[in-house]
């Protein structure tokens, strides 16, 4: 259905003026319970559906969007796209991405699982997580609560080239967050888990104990003496970190010339051994595609290889502004996989020796035109390759581009809770602002 509808609506484009015109639709349906204390505080069923028609008129562009589909909706979504196009400056950097760089080997990713859950049934799953956890100590006598979710995601791209996408989705979560001590020695922290598949899911029960572990461990925090120590990111903010990489790379910041990478592609930004690529084509990857989101075909690539930017993160129209070609990353990247070089967490903390792991982070400290970075953090104190006690109130600052550089390991420990696919990253040396 939704691939007719978009046909007829680019139809109408073209027949209004538009030289070129693309229709991106969805159906979203979804369950998201939440419980807290053993008690049920949400259940909420959602059914969502979006129709966007965007239009270009000589470079001048134009978008709008509804979620109506009765004709009239439809035909006036058409005509206020028209109207906003002819009203706007002409832009030569914009349009459709080039016709004969759309995919024509359309696939499938495994990534369609619904999961036939009633609310009742996921209530339950919420309440068994949460309790796991408060079973677990005695110690644990509060709760940010717990909650369970799956939805589904039917979708469809087409544009004036004659491409037509379709693709499908599911999403499942489960988590839970736990409180632990009393007064102004409480400490917060949880677990969770998202798959493309319901029995890919970690047990409840699991969650919850990871959950109270986490939180438990995190009790009687110390500060640390101020100095430059080793820090070794936990996996779960390590990505955070390839985060900031991406946001440096990626043609908006790169054409506004707000970006500390900008001339690097070629250049040694991480060690000889650092290696990263995109991988649009794992089965079951929570980023998969044939295709970006302007029906560009995807491709297997490296984005660092040998340490050595190979590329930047473009779309078409970053990609035209910056003399480049799209490098089908129009909507974003597809399965990025940091190589590792060390074993798990405790090899890389018997490797470290001394140092900081760096478990949560706080605050936006980040500054992608000039590459200092400066955050507030939460971890545990490493001494002869073994936690000590856990630590709070500190900040840990440099500058990315030094960071980068002096990457140390990146661990075997991957965390696939993201499409950024990396394990703990250990960085030589970094400020640490504590006591004194």
């Amino acid at each position: 259905m939704l691939a007719g509808l978009s046909r007829r609506l680019l139809d109408a484009a073209l027949a209004n003026g538009a030289d070129q015109a693309e229709v991106s639709c969805s159906e979203d349906s979804g369950l998201n319970v939440s419980v807290r204390m053993g008690e049920v505080e949400t259940v909420e069923s959602t059914r969502d559906r979006s129709i966007a028609v965007t239009v270009y008129f000589d470079g001048r562009k134009g978008s709008a969007s509804t979620a109506d589909l009765r004709e009239e909706s439809l035909a006036t979504t058409v005509d206020q796209a028209c109207a906003i196009a002819r009203h706007t400056e002409r832009d030569p950097a914009a349009g459709l991405a080039d016709a004969e760089l759309m995919a024509t080997d359309l696939r499938e990713f495994d990534s369609w699982h619904p999961w036939d859950i009633q609310a009742d049934e996921a209530i339950d799953l919420a309440l068994a997580c949460e309790q796991a956890g408060r079973d677990a100590d005695p110690r644990l006598e509060n709760s940010d609560g717990a909650s369970a979710s799956s939805g589904s995601t039917v979708s469809v791209y087409a544009n004036s080239h004659g491409f037509v996408g379709r693709e499908r989705g599911t999403h499942h979560s489960l988590g839970c967050a736990l409180i632990a001590g009393r007064g102004e020695q409480m400490q917060r922290d949880g677990w969770y888990d998202i798959a493309l598949a319901a029995e890919d899911l970690e047990p409840a029960s699991a969650i919850g104990r990871k959950a109270a572990e986490r939180a438990i461990s995190r009790l009687a925090p110390r500060q640390v003496p101020t100095g430059a120590y080793p820090v070794l990111f936990s996996a779960e903010v390590a990505r955070g970190l390839i985060g900031h990489l991406l946001g440096a790379v990626s043609g908006g910041a790169l054409y506004r010339r707000a970006s500390f990478l900008l001339d690097s592609v070629g250049t040694q930004v991480f060690p000889e051994w650092f290696a990263l690529h995109e991988q649009p084509f794992l089965q079951r990857g929570l980023r998969s595609s044939s295709f970006d989101a302007e029906g560009v075909a995807t491709r297997e690539s490296a984005l660092v290889e040998g340490g050595v930017l190979q590329r930047y993160v473009l779309g078409s129209y970053s990609a035209r502004r910056l003399g480049l070609q799209t490098t089908a990353n129009a909507g974003g990247v597809h399965n990025l996989q940091v190589a590792s070089n060390a074993g798990d967490l405790p090899a890389m903390l018997a490797g470290m020796g001394t140092g900081l792991l760096v478990t949560q982070l706080m605050g936006q400290g980040v500054n992608t035109i000039t590459g200092d970075y400066s955050r507030g953090a939460g971890g545990f104190w490493i001494q002869d390759g073994q936690i000590q006690y856990p630590v709070d109130g500190i900040t840990i600052a440099g500058n990315l581009k030094d960071m980068f550089a002096a990457i140390e390991a990146v661990g075997s420990d991957v965390d696939h809770r993201s499409h950024i696919r990396t394990g703990s990253i250990l960085v030589g040396r970094m400020t640490v602002a504590g006591e004194g």
